[in-house]
C-alpha cells in the first residue's frame, strides 16, 4: 500500500493540471507554439495546428521533430507547432479558419471540411484508430453490464476513438449511455488513463497511440492497468490545409509526409509520434466517418452534446 500511495504522490503533477483541463473558463489561455527557429523570419509562417492528442508538453516533444523535418524540406513557407488546451479550444480555431494547417481527429476532419479545409493525408494506419477501455487489473471489472452505475473516464465528448467510438461500443452491448454510467470529460488522453490508475474512473476511454507512450512513459503504473476491450477501427486522422494556401506549399508538404517512412530520418519521427506512416486520402476518404457519426448520433447522442 505504502508503494501505491508513493506512485500516486509522483503523479499528482500530472493528474491534477490535466483534470482541470476539464473545467469550464471564462477565456481561452493564450496559444502555445513551439518552434526550434528564431522567431523573426521574412518567410510566409503557416501554423500547424494539432488536435490534444497530450497535453502541450508532450505534444511539442512528439510533434516538433515533424515539424523541424518540415522546414529542412520546404521552401518558401515556415512552419510553426499549435497546442491547444482542450479539445473544445482547438474546435474552436479551425471552425474560425485559424491555422493553416491541421491535424484533426475524423470528426473533426468533417467539421473543417465545412469552413474551408481539405484532407491531404491520413496521419497513421486505419487499423490503429480504435478504441481502447483501460481498467485496473484489481477492478473486478469483466463485461461492460459492470460499469452500471460507475463512472467512465473521456478526454472530450467530442474525441472520436477516445469517445464516440467507445461509447456506441458500450450501446452496442447493452449499456444506456446516458443513464447507466456517469461520463467525465476530463480534457486529454493522458488524464483519463490516470482517473482509472488512481481509482476515480472506473475504465478510461482512449485510443493505442497515448496508451503506448503511457506504457512507455509510467511502466510501473502501466503494469497495474490493461486494455479490457476495444473498438473496431474506422480511419485515423488526418492532415489538412486551409483553401487559400498556394496548391504548390500544399503539395510540396503532402509529398514530405508522404516520403517521410522512405528516408532515414523519418523512422525516428514517425516513432516519436507514436505513427506508423502517412497516406494518401483526400475529403472523400472521410465518407465512412460521415456515416459512422450518422449512426451514432441516431442511436446514443449528438457528437457536440454530452
Amino acid at each position: 500500500m505504502s508503494g501505491k500511495k508513493s506512485s500516486m504522490k509522483s503523479l499528482l503533477a500530472l493528474i491534477i493540471p490535466l483534470s482541470l483541463l476539464g473545467c469550464d473558463r471564462p477565456a481561452e489561455s493564450p496559444t502555445l507554439k513551439y518552434s526550434n527557429a528564431p522567431a523573426f523570419t521574412t518567410l510566409p509562417t503557416y501554423r500547424l495546428a494539432i488536435h490534444p492528442l497530450h497535453n502541450p508538453q508532450k505534444l511539442a516533444e512528439a510533434y516538433q521533430p515533424l515539424v523541424d523535418h518540415l522546414n529542412r524540406q520546404l521552401a518558401g513557407v515556415r512552419i510553426e507547432l499549435e497546442a491547444s488546451r482542450d479539445y473544445q479550444a482547438y474546435e474552436q480555431k479551425f471552425r474560425a479558419r485559424g491555422p493553416e494547417l491541421l491535424l484533426p481527429n475524423p470528426w473533426q476532419t468533417l467539421e473543417s471540411i465545412k469552413v474551408g479545409y481539405r484532407v491531404i493525408a491520413m496521419a497513421g494506419d486505419a487499423a490503429d484508430f480504435k478504441g481502447i477501455f483501460i481498467v485496473r487489473k484489481d477492478s473486478g471489472i469483466k463485461t461492460p453490464a459492470n460499469l452500471k452505475g460507475k463512472v467512465v473516464s473521456y478526454p472530450s465528448h467530442t474525441a472520436l476513438a477516445a469517445c464516440v467510438m467507445p461509447q456506441y461500443f458500450l450501446h452496442q452491448n447493452g449499456i444506456d449511455v446516458r443513464k447507466d454510467i456517469r461520463n467525465v470529460y476530463v480534457g486529454s488522453q493522458a488524464s483519463s488513463i490516470m482517473n482509472a490508475y488512481l481509482g476515480q474512473s472506473s475504465a478510461a476511454a482512449t485510443w493505442p497511440p497515448p496508451w503506448r507512450l503511457f506504457e512507455k512513459d509510467h511502466p510501473a503504473e502501466a503494469a497495474q492497468l490493461h486494455v479490457i476491450w476495444e473498438t473496431p477501427a474506422l480511419l485515423n486522422n488526418s492532415v489538412m490545409v486551409r483553401d487559400d494556401v498556394p496548391a504548390a506549399i500544399s503539395e510540396n508538404i503532402r509529398q514530405v509526409l508522404l516520403d517521410l517512412a522512405t528516408v532515414p530520418e523519418g523512422k525516428a519521427i514517425l516513432a516519436g509520434m507514436a505513427t506508423a506512416r502517412f497516406h494518401a486520402a483526400d475529403n472523400a476518404t472521410y465518407d465512412r466517418v460521415r456515416d459512422f457519426v450518422a449512426t451514432f448520433e441516431k442511436a446514443v447522442r449528438p457528437v457536440e452534446s454530452k
